[in-house]
């Protein structure tokens, strides 16, 4: 007998969680005005585990060609990098309308 989800009730196999999860997610990407007058770009509210967070920082870093680092579920991207950030999150699953750039 396959293992049953505890959140959707589905065979592990097609646990549809994490799909429904992140098309739920409202995540804000604004632009911060850091030390000595640098530009950052900062992408709020999307949920998972440290190890998923650090997975996506490290595409949008390599995707963006640019630094950056994640603390406490804010992933930083060093640079004015929002558009390009909006496109990759929409190709990672994420709505269109739930995405606001700021």
């Amino acid at each position: 007998m396959p293992d049953i989800c505890p959140r959707c009730g589905l065979p592990t196999s097609i646990c549809a969680c994490e799909t429904i999860s992140r098309e739920q997610q409202h995540v804000r990407v604004k632009l911060e005005l850091r030390k000595w007058g640098k530009v950052s770009t900062i992408i709020e509210g999307l949920d998972g585990s440290k190890r998923d967070l650090a997975e996506i920082a490290s595409k949008l870093k390599s995707a963006c060609a640019c630094g950056g680092g994640l603390k406490d579920g804010v992933i930083i991207l060093q640079g004015d990098h929002r558009e390009k950030v909006r496109e990759l999150l929409i190709s990672m699953g994420l709505q269109p309308e739930n995405i606001d750039v700021i």
